[in-house]
C-alpha cells in the first residue's frame, strides 16, 4: 500500500469516527438532560469531535455513583420514618397562604421536617463568625461536628484549630469533613491534614477523587456545604468556609479582595436537623451507621424561641433539584417584595421567568452581586443576564470592590428567609451538595433586612443606560462564558 492510499485510509477512517461520535451524540447526550445543556454539549461536540466526547466522558454524568445514590435514599426514608409527626411550630393560622405548600415541597424532596421553636442570629463579620465558631468549640463537652467545602490552617484560623485540639484533649469527639478536591487546591493542605492528625481530630475526605483507591466520581460533583454542631445545642451554617478572607492565593491577594459572608448562628432542635445533614454525610463518607435518635433531638423543646425553621438539603445524591424548586416556588409566592444575594447568579430559564413574572405582578425585586469576579467564568456569564433582569425592572446592586460578596440568601415579603452555601447557578443545583435553611419569623427577616440595607450602602445600583453602554468585547466574552455554563 503506497503512503497516498495509506493517507486515504487513515483519512476515511477518521470521518467514520467522526461521524459515529456525531450520531452517536444526538442519540446519548440530550437523554434526562436539560434541553439547553445538552445543546451546549451538543455543539461542543460538533465543533470539536475528539476534545468534546473526551470532556463528556469525563465531566458529562452530572450523578454520584449508584452505590451512593441508594445509601441517600436509604438515609432519606430513615429520615421521613422517624420524624414523622414531630413537626411542633408556631401558629398555622399565621403563616402565608402559600407557606404549607412550600414545606411539604422541602419535606417530598429533602426529607427534613419544619421544626418551631428556634432561634438564629446573624454575623456578616468575617473574623467574628470565626471567632462565635471558636468560642462554641471552646466549650464544647460532647462533640464538635465539622463540615466545611474548603477546611485549611492559616493564621487566621490557627485558633480555631487549637480549639478543636483543646476539644479533643478533653475528650470530647471531634470529627471532621473537608471536601478533598475544594480543599486541595488551596494552600497549606498536607500541613492542614497533618495537624488534624497530630491532634487526634476525626477527619474524613467528601467526595474525594482518588482512583487508585477506589474513590472517584465525576471530579466536579463537589460537597459545598459548610456546618458546624456543637453538643446538639448550637449550630453555625452559611457561607463561610474555614481559612483567611483571602484564601491566600497570590492573585487575591494582590488584587486587595477580600471576601464578605454571612453565616448563621442557630440554637433550638434544628440544630439536630444540621446535625443530620452531617451524620449523613459522614455516613456516605465511612460507612458508619448514623445515630438513630433525631426524632428525639427533633423534639426537644426550645426556651423562648420563635423561629419555624427546615433544613433543605440538595445535590447529586438526589434526584430532584430540590433548591431550585425551593427558590422556584418562593420566587412565585412572593406578594411584595423578594431580594437575593449570590456571588454567583447564573439563573436557568425556569428561573429567569419567576424573576420576570414577579417583577411583572409588580414584586419588588433586587438582587446584590458584586462588582468584580474572582472566577472569570461564572462573573462573566453572570452578567450575561444584567440586560434581561434591567429589561425586567429588577434593581441590581453591585457590592463595592475589593470585596467579593459571597453571602447566599434571599428574603420574601416579611416573614421568610433562606440562607446557606447554595449559590443560584447550574452548579449549586446539580453538580454540588448544597444545604439551605428555610426560615419563617418576621424577627429573621427584620434581621435580614438590616444586612440588606448594609450592602445597599456599600454598593452602587446599576442602570440600563450604564450597562448598554458596554463594549462589543465584553458583550461577546459574557456571551461565550453564557454558552459554556450549560456544559453540565
Amino acid at each position: 500500500m503506497t503512503s497516498e492510499q495509506t493517507a486515504l485510509l487513515f483519512a476515511g477512517i477518521v470521518v467514520v469516527i467522526d461521524m459515529v461520535i456525531r450520531v452517536t451524540a444526538i442519540i446519548v447526550v440530550p437523554r434526562n438532560r436539560r434541553p439547553t445543556a445538552g445543546m451546549a454539549w451538543l455543539l461542543a461536540i460538533f465543533f470539536l469531535p475528539f476534545i468534546g466526547v473526551f470532556f463528556f466522558l469525563l465531566i458529562g454524568n452530572p450523578k454520584l455513583p449508584k452505590h451512593r445514590r441508594a445509601k441517600q435514599a436509604e438515609v432519606d426514608r430513615y429520615i421521613r420514618e422517624s420524624t414523622h409527626g414531630v413537626e411542633r411550630v408556631s401558629d398555622p393560622g399565621h403563616w402565608p397562604a402559600w407557606f404549607e405548600g412550600v414545606v411539604r415541597l422541602n419535606r417530598n424532596l429533602g426529607s427534613m421536617p419544619l421544626i418551631g421553636s428556634n432561634s438564629a442570629s446573624l454575623i456578616g463579620d468575617y473574623q467574628g463568625s470565626l471567632d462565635a465558631m471558636t468560642a462554641a468549640v471552646r466549650g464544647a463537652k460532647r462533640y464538635v461536628h465539622v463540615e466545611f467545602y474548603i477546611l485549611a490552617l492559616d493564621a487566621t484560623t490557627a485558633p480555631f484549630f487549637d480549639a478543636l485540639g483543646e476539644a479533643v484533649a478533653r475528650g470530647v469527639d471531634v470529627r471532621l469533613m473537608l471536601d478533598h478536591v475544594a480543599s486541595l487546591r488551596v494552600k497549606g493542605y498536607r500541613k492542614t491534614l497533618k495537624r488534624l492528625t497530630a491532634m487526634g481530630v476525626r477527619w474524613q475526605l467528601m467526595l474525594p477523587v482518588q482512583p487508585l483507591k477506589g474513590k472517584y466520581q465525576r471530579p466536579d460533583l463537589r460537597n459545598h456545604r459548610k456546618i458546624l454542631v456543637v453538643d446538639g445545642e448550637v449550630g453555625f451554617m452559611g457561607s463561610q468556609n474555614i481559612i483567611d478572607r483571602s484564601y491566600n492565593k497570590p492573585g487575591n491577594i494582590r488584587r486587595g479582595l477580600k471576601w464578605k459572608e454571612l453565616v448563621a448562628r442557630v440554637e433550638g432542635p434544628i440544630v439536630a436537623g444540621l446535625d443530620a445533614i452531617f451524620a449523613t454525610d459522614w455516613y456516605l463518607e465511612t460507612g458508619e451507621e448514623p445515630v438513630r435518635d433525631l426524632s428525639d433531638s427533633l423534639d426537644q423543646p426550645g426556651e423562648a424561641q420563635d423561629l419555624d425553621c427546615q433544613v433543605v438539603p440538595s445535590g447529586p445524591g438526589f434526584p430532584n433539584e430540590n433548591n431550585l424548586k425551593l427558590f422556584l416556588a418562593l420566587l412565585y409566592a412572593a406578594e411584595e417584595r423578594i431580594i437575593l444575594t449570590s456571588p454567583y447568579f447564573v439563573p436557568d430559564e425556569a428561573m429567569l421567568r419567576a424573576i420576570s413574572g414577579a417583577t411583572q405582578r409588580g414584586v419588588h425585586v433586587e438582587l446584590f452581586v458584586s462588582e468584580i469576579g474572582d472566577q472569570a467564568l461564572v462573573y462573566h456569564a453572570q452578567r450575561s443576564y444584567y440586560e434581561a433582569l434591567l429589561r425586567a425592572g429588577v434593581k441590581i446592586f453591585m457590592f463595592k470592590a475589593p470585596y467579593i460578596l459571597h453571602s447566599k440568601h434571599f428574603t420574601i415579603d416579611d416573614d421568610v428567609a433562606v440562607i446557606g452555601s447554595s449559590n443560584m447557578d447550574i452548579r449549586s443545583f446539580e453538580l454540588n451538595m448544597e444545604i439551605s435553611l428555610l426560615v419563617r419569623g418576621a424577627s429573621f427577616v427584620r434581621e435580614m433586612r438590616a444586612v440588606e440595607d448594609g450592602y445597599r450602602r456599600d454598593s452602587r445600583e446599576l442602570t440600563l443606560d450604564e450597562w448598554m453602554k458596554q463594549p462589543l468585547g465584553s458583550t461577546v466574552l459574557d456571551n461565550l462564558a453564557r454558552l459554556s455554563s450549560a456544559l453540565q
